[in-house]
């Protein structure tokens, strides 16, 4: 890595040579003409607008597509350098203050125009006005009209109108044999009067010759900088504009081979991925899981190492996109009906979106022969998603977890004795059943779904909460001792707040509770003849709720029975005990041991 100033004219010439380009995975250029004004505004006052970042091209393992910054004419030139960070800065320098074309850019409201820029020669010599109100904005005709069009109220379309107003030009103002003819052009034009040869010295002195010298900081990597260095520098510096990720890397990579793949992702997610659930998954996410599959089979192939980190997935091939794409997208699919059967309807409901990840590429390797299908290799994997739900396992940094399960897993469907590590690992203490206090949370979110796997039922209408109710009811989650009951009575607001009070129900049953004890609200719903008592009683237990503590409003009780079950349902989902269920700190929170009744 080097550092050096560049001269503006410099670089703007190399520009527009084409010797510095964009890679492909830059997006489009989208500054606002006001944004436009300002930047030059600084420049002309000699102010820093920030370092810009170069790569050195053509590096084998580097082999990006690249393109001309937006009015430069040189198509087809190899370039020598390409920008990473800088594009909208250099390219609003270039559009502006030296090409010939107006400038494409859009109002404070998003609407395209197109504009030329110029500076009021007067009030830029004249230190009491504020540099920014001397920069003008002129549309493409060159004329600003008023009265729709009617009414010209500024004309600067021939270099003669220029002259008399005493407006310069600032797509000039870089090219020296440009400038020096307006210079002359506009020193006849006053027959080299006095006054106007001060204007114009004053001008020079305090605009043009310091624009001649103004220098940029360009950081410029060599051109064997690895990607993955390139990705992570890239991302350590870009504290603006559109941020580059690993998927931006491997489009521009993939374009050098004519492949679209942002075309390609794009078509992929209206297929495969408008779901709701699937619907977070990422255009990266996607890439790791492609590279996480194939580094899995090429170790079955080649004894390699599995990895999916950046650098891996920077380096996945073309062939091997294309060679797993199809695959791994129904992967996705039949993970998401997997978390379905397993009652997770909805991406806010999806306790971890890293987790879908390792889940689908064991779905695609599973695909074979259907085995994904055999009832004793799903519930291995559920066990195997539970305990990582559950066990909090995904909460971090998440590619070397993503490898030892993958690799786990699949050697465990071989040999029953070699348990994942994440099933190993997984722990759920009972106290943590208190601590669960929002959606935030991944194990909140799973015990919410282990409740609707309990074949839920909504307390008035009765209806099992599969997924077309949940879709049509708006079903969500409320406490079943109300807030303002539970306040009212002084209850400690560590349990009444906890996942141990709280369970799915419609919008409607919600409206229907209100905010009294429990006794009031089933009395109600029974008396408003929506529902008979031994049917309500039914609809309760399954969610995990004994009936006759709650009709008696009897909290500590309803809250210590609850508390077992929900610990029982976490038990059978993870397949392993939950320690500690009648420790000292847990009869101490809880009021009393939350071993099986039963024990």
């Amino acid at each position: 890595m080097k550092t050096n100033d560049r001269i503006i004219t410099d670089l703007m010439a190399s520009v527009h040579s084409g010797k510095t380009q964009l890679p492909d995975f830059q997006r489009g250029w989208v500054w606002d003409d006001n944004r436009i004004k300002a930047l030059i505004a600084s420049i002309t006052n000699g102010y820093p607008v920030g370092a810009a970042m170069f790569l050195e091209y053509g590096n084998e393992n580097i082999r990006f597509k690249y393109r001309v910054l937006e009015g430069s004419p040189s198509k087809g030139v190899v370039p020598d350098e390409l920008i990473l960070d800088g594009q909208q800065r250099l390219t609003s320098i270039y559009a502006s203050l030296f090409s010939s074309e107006a400038v494409n850019t859009k109002t404070d409201k998003g609407q395209p125009i197109k504009r030329y820029y110029y500076i009021d020669m007067t009030k830029a010599v004249d230190s009491n006005v504020d540099r920014l109100d001397a920069i003008l904005s002129i549309p493409e005709t060159k004329k600003v009209t008023s009265d729709f069009g009617r009414k010209i109220e500024m004309d600067v379309s021939s270099a003669d109108l220029e002259y008399k107003q005493k407006l310069f030009p600032l797509n000039i103002i870089l090219d020296p044999y440009k400038y020096l003819n307006w210079q002359f052009g506009f020193m006849q034009y006053y027959n080299h009067d006095s006054s106007a040869s001060k204007l114009f010295a004053d001008f020079s002195k305090k605009v043009i010759v310091p624009m001649g010298q103004y220098t940029i900081p360009v950081i410029t990597l060599d051109r064997d900088t690895p990607k993955e260095a390139v990705c992570q520098v890239f991302e350590n510096v870009n504290t603006g504009g559109v941020s580059l990720t690993v998927f931006e890397l491997v489009t521009a990579v993939f374009a050098m081979d004519d492949f679209e793949l942002r075309k390609d992702w794009e078509n992929r997610q209206k297929k495969y991925f408008n779901s709701d659930i699937l619907s977070v998954v990422s255009a990266t996410d996607f890439l790791t899981a492609c590279t996480l599959l194939s580094s899995f089979n090429k170790k079955a192939s080649n004894n390699s190492v599995v990895s999916c980190k950046k650098k891996d997935v920077l380096n996945l091939t073309l062939d091997e996109y294309k060679y797993y794409k199809e695959s791994l997208s129904e992967g996705f699919v039949e993970a998401e009906k997997i978390l379905q059967e397993e009652r997770i309807f909805s991406s806010k409901d999806l306790p971890y979106t890293t987790q879908l990840i390792p889940m689908a590429v064991l779905c695609t390797l599973l695909a074979d022969n259907n085995r994904i299908k055999i009832a004793s290799i799903k519930d291995k994997l559920k066990q195997w998603y539970w305990c990582g739900v559950f066990g909090e396992m995904y909460g971090g940094a998440n590619e070397t977890r993503y490898v030892y399960d993958v690799v786990g897993v699949m050697n465990w469907l071989e040999d029953s004795t070699a348990i994942p590590r994440t099933i190993q690992e997984s722990f759920f203490n009972p106290g943590r059943l208190l601590s669960l206090q929002s959606r935030l949370s991944a194990a909140y979110k799973g015990v919410m779904a282990l409740i609707l796997k309990n074949h839920a039922r909504d307390f008035i209408s009765g209806r099992e909460m599969d997924l077309s109710a949940y879709n049509e009811e708006n079903i969500d989650i409320h406490h079943i001792f109300p807030k303002d009951h539970c306040e009212k009575k002084g209850y400690p607001r560590p349990k009444w707040n906890s996942v141990v009070n709280k369970t799915p129900i419609s919008y409607y049953t919600n409206r229907v509770i209100g905010g009294v004890a429990p006794s009031c609200y089933l009395k109600k719903i029974e008396d408003k003849g929506q529902v008979t008592s031994e049917k309500l009683d039914t609809y309760l237990e399954t969610h995990f709720i004994d009936v006759l503590s709650c009709r008696a409003d009897d909290f500590n009780v309803f809250f210590l029975k609850r508390a077992i079950v929900l610990l029982n349902a976490i038990e059978k989902a993870m397949g392993k005990a939950v320690p500690g269920r009648d420790s000292e700190e847990t009869i101490r929170d809880f009021g009393g041991s939350l071993k099986r009744e039963t024990e």
